[in-house]
């Protein structure tokens, strides 16, 4: 499951993929939960470790992925409020910003 920004939308990705801002995935040993948004936003990243701790839940997180082993485990009104924070332009422009000075892969 996936939340993305559509390439017609914007069809200038390095891997002519849509730009993903959200996934939902299942892996062997938990489901994760993939905030591409809280990876380039350290604002964002503390928000979401502050919301987690308020809430009383333990937060194992990677770069950009909140690994849980049930819903439970997810305050949901955080991660909500963590993906509304980002709009699709401003979501784009810090995507452009990474990839300055790289060349695009075929």
């Amino acid at each position: 499951i996936s939340y993305e920004i559509p390439l017609k939308r914007y069809p200038d990705t390095y891997n002519d993929q849509p730009l993903s801002l959200a996934a939902l995935a299942a892996q062997k040993n938990h489901l994760g939960l993939y905030l591409m948004n809280v990876y380039q936003d350290p604002k964002l990243e503390k928000q979401l470790r502050d919301g987690f701790a308020k809430a009383g839940k333990k937060l194992d997180m990677g770069k950009s992925c909140v690994r849980f082993k049930n819903l439970e485990d997810l305050p949901l009104d955080v991660v909500g409020k963590i993906i509304a924070a980002t709009s699709v332009e401003n979501y784009i422009e810090r995507y452009e910003a990474s990839r300055r000075g790289l060349k695009k892969t075929s």
